[in-house]
C-alpha cells in the first residue's frame, strides 16, 4: 500500500533525511521519502501492517524531530 502524509513541525531538513533512512530501514517498509519542502511523506509498506508500521515510523520520527507529528 502506497499513501502519502502531511507531516506538522518538520524544522529541519537534515532531520527529514535521517526520518527517512531510518523508516526505510524498518521491516515491512518497501519505500519511505520525506520532502522538506513539502512536509510530507510517503509510505509504501506492507498492506496488512500498513497501521503498525505507521505507529512505529511515528515514534522514529520523534526520536529526531519531538514536536512532528503524522497528519492521518
Amino acid at each position: 500500500m502506497r499513501k502519502s502524509f502531511k507531516l506538522e513541525d518538520l524544522d529541519c531538513a537534515n532531520c527529514a533525511a535521517k526520518m527517512q533512512d531510518a523508516i526505510s530501514k524498518m521491516p515491512g517498509v518497501e519505500k519511505c521519502t520525506v520532502n522538506f519542502m513539502m512536509q510530507k511523506m510517503t509510505l509504501v509498506a506492507d498492506d496488512a501492517r500498513f497501521d503498525e508500521i505507521l505507529d512505529e515510523a511515528q515514534k522514529t520520527i520523534h526520536k529526531f524531530e519531538p514536536d512532528c507529528n503524522i497528519v492521518r
